[in-house]
């Protein structure tokens, strides 16, 4: 279907719900003034705890912080193990209305961050009114955002709406493994998944992201004496930067399409020892599942062709998140998003990028999706992370009145 009809059926699908008067919801605009200070207090709070994946330490703190003010609000908290080792338990809080509405949110506690970080880099405000700290954006913004909308409806007594669950998620950024099939069984009991991940620059919805996954090239020799007998060994890590170098330029490193990033390498174990085993692993960004199936093909080929006798070349894939697909359904919700920025006399982007999330997962099963929700922030992953706080109100209303509108009129799917 071309991008021009599914703006027609997502403006149908608007107008059958019933379209946005352009006027503010004066009581909502006044709740989001009132509850700034708050919001960004809780911030402040979890961003100075280090919750990077695995941590869990952190990740429990930042999770039952989370989990109280949950509780507080009146919602049926538990926690639900992990479905992987070594990670933090997710955290599933349901609230339940008067409406016709059932809303999955999701969003992750978990940063890219190791323990330690917070010391050297507390949570910080600069000059040009952005915050900084490890997993501001990505996406701790984002937490305190849907924490904060559900206040504001708690505190406006709204119940237009059958349930909103909320779950925290511990392990985003490895794929969610602490919670892959956790994710598909909310969703399909739910009308609409929205993900509180940052918004990208300058004011943008996602409404679509590249799936991700891993490709592993593992190369197996034979060790030897690096100076007395190294004729004996075969070198594991000299074949593996053949098959690096055989790949070439085969795939994009940048860009909207497919990508294939080297990683990580990893081979020997002292320098003076030939290597026996080396392992290259390269993330593969991708919008259709059937691109990810190309690089493996290409890799594979080059892995029957080796250059050092005796090697044995394998090469394995493994999938995280799949992609979010642009559809009528998702346009549909950005149409109604626009409608509420309009609210504010605003107009808000519609875009996508690399960077993969549950939203994908929930799409998997049917149920219509919405991503980036969270403030506007960028440099994600790095050690300059930061979101324009700037953004908070105008998010924080977009978002309470989403939850409002898809509560009283949810989507079909």
């Amino acid at each position: 279907m071309k991008k021009t009809a599914l703006m027609a059926c997502a403006a149908l699908v608007v107008m059958v719900a019933g379209a946005h008067a352009a006027q503010r919801d004066e009581k909502v605009f006044a709740a989001v003034q009132a509850n700034k200070a708050g919001a960004l207090d809780l911030l402040k709070q979890i961003v100075n705890v280090d919750s990077g994946t695995g941590d869990v330490a952190g990740g429990n703190k930042v999770a039952g912080i989370l989990a109280g003010r949950l509780k507080a609000l009146g919602a049926a908290v538990r926690t639900e193990k992990s479905e992987a080792p070594g990670l933090p338990d997710n955290v599933v809080a349901v609230f339940h209305g008067t409406g016709k509405g059932k809303i999955l949110i999701i969003s992750h506690f978990d940063t890219v961050f190791g323990p330690g970080t917070v010391k050297g880099r507390p949570f910080s405000i600069d000059g040009a009114n952005r915050a900084h700290g490890p997993g501001v954006g990505d996406e701790k913004a984002g937490d305190v955002t849907a924490l904060t909308a559900l206040k504001i409806l708690h505190d406006l007594n709204f119940k237009n709406f059958a349930s909103i669950t909320v779950l925290l998620d511990a392990s985003e950024e490895r794929g969610s493994p602490s919670c892959a099939n956790l994710i598909k069984a909310l969703a399909k009991e739910s009308d609409v998944e929205f993900n509180m991940e940052p918004g990208d620059a300058p004011d943008v919805l996602t409404v679509w992201r590249k799936g991700a996954g891993d490709v592993v090239i593992h190369v197996e020799g034979r060790a030897a004496h690096a100076g007395m007998v190294p004729q004996n060994g075969r070198n594991a890590l000299m074949e593996l930067i053949h098959q690096i170098n055989a790949l070439g330029s085969s795939f994009p490193t940048s860009g909207d399409g497919i990508t294939a990033n080297l990683t990580l390498l990893k081979a020997g174990s002292r320098a003076n020892i030939i290597p026996d085993s080396a392992e290259a692993t390269f993330d593969e960004r991708f919008r259709k599942p059937e691109e990810l199936e190309q690089v493996v093909a290409k890799m594979k080929a080059n892995a029957a062709k080796t250059m050092i006798p005796d090697t044995k070349v394998t090469v394995t894939a493994s999938g995280s998140f799949p992609p979010l697909v642009e559809n009528a359904q998702t346009h549909a919700l950005a149409v109604r998003a626009d409608a509420i920025y309009a609210e504010l006399g605003k107009k808000i982007g519609h875009g996508g990028n690399g960077g993969a999330s549950e939203s994908a997962v929930a799409q998997s099963v049917g149920t219509p999706a919405l991503d980036g929700l969270g403030a506007v922030g960028g440099d994600f992953h790095t050690d300059h992370e930061w979101i324009d706080l700037g953004t908070l109100d105008s998010r924080l209303y977009l978002f309470t009145r989403l939850l409002m509108d898809t509560g009283a009129n949810p989507p079909g799917k």
